[in-house]
């Protein structure tokens, strides 16, 4: 799959469900409305859609959701799903989550294929973790984060930094990063759902954010690259990788080998634009695939350049939907 500019996608990020069993400030309203189930794609119908991408060309699948594992059933569409690791055709096959049921599924996860997972968290204080989410369990995401890598998973903490709530916990998210052995990459928040209708809201620019910690820590120019957004460094005192994704203050669009799905069947060409293309009616219309993959190819070849972020606190920025609706 190619677009109009150039770019490959070869990456696909399939939303699961848009429930979640928490209420992050920057992802969720709080009383967060959902989908009804007859809009919500089954399992196999997921899986369908996951293999439609994988013949266009997706090497790197990764679930989201709202928070995927509690998506009932969610074990059965990864074990279909990693046939493709073990044929060739997927290169990697995983899964951002907040954390919360990890524990219940880091093993199964392993078996199945899964060789690393991405884990929000956006603070080390039980106070401010239940400010952030609004009601989560600092305890049971690290007893998540501990199963995981006891059952040979590797940890990626990913962390949203806000402006006046969690900036001055990045040291220590680093530190204990170290300890744990695992990568850490930092999130400027995006102007969407609640977050898009309070000016700056949170925002706080990763440039500023990187000078305050290159006081404390040696950051060491690195070419590694997860297959996403995130450039990264080599924290010298810790031997860990530190990212950044900056999507308001230095875009990535020109790189960008990434659409997302949501379970729904949306396909959202890109996180900061509102052009979609529905790909549950072709799915649903027939048996076969061939109306889904036109589908796909059309909608990618209308891929935007860039997206539209607006930073302007003047200025109402144009992204409505929360998080969760499009998948992380």
């Amino acid at each position: 799959m190619r677009d109009s500019f150039g770019r490959t996608i070869t990456y696909l990020r399939l939303s699961v469900t848009d429930r979640c069993n928490l209420r992050c400030v920057y992802c969720m309203a709080e009383d967060a409305m959902f989908h009804p189930r007859a809009e919500v794609l089954s399992l196999e119908e997921l899986e369908r859609l996951a293999g439609a991408f994988i013949r266009l060309g997706v090497r790197k699948l990764r679930l989201t959701g709202g928070e995927p594992l509690v998506r009932r059933g969610i074990m059965s569409l990864i074990e279909r799903l990693s046939v493709h690791l073990r044929d060739g055709r997927l290169d990697e096959l995983t899964m951002t989550t907040n954390g919360t049921r990890l524990a219940g599924y880091a093993r199964d996860l392993a078996v199945a294929g899964v060789r690393r997972v991405n884990v929000s968290l956006d603070s080390l204080d039980p106070g401010a973790f239940r400010g952030i989410t609004r009601f989560g369990s600092l305890a049971r995401v690290q007893e998540g984060i501990a199963a995981a890598k006891a059952a040979g998973l590797a940890v990626k903490i990913n962390t949203v930094v806000l402006k006046g709530v969690n900036e001055a916990e990045i040291d220590r998210l680093i530190s204990w990063c170290g300890e744990q052995d695992c990568d850490l990459t930092l999130i400027e928040v995006m102007p969407l759902g609640e977050m898009a209708h309070a000016g700056r809201g949170g925002y706080l620019p990763l440039g500023e954010v990187r000078r305050r910690l290159e006081r404390r820590w040696t950051l060491e120019p690195s070419p590694l690259s997860t297959g996403g957004p995130a450039r990264f460094a080599r924290v010298a005192e810790t031997g860990r990788m530190v990212g950044f994704i900056t999507p308001r203050s230095h875009g990535f669009c020109a790189g960008c080998n990434r659409v997302r799905v949501t379970c729904s069947g949306s396909m959202h060409l890109c996180l900061g634009r509102e052009d979609t293309a529905d790909l549950r009616t072709p799915l649903r219309a027939s048996e076969g695939d061939q109306a889904l993959e036109a589908a796909i190819l059309q909608a990618v070849s209308h891929k935007p350049k860039g997206h539209e972020f607006v930073i302007d606190r003047y200025e109402r920025p144009p992204i409505s939907r929360h998080m969760n609706v499009t998948g992380g």
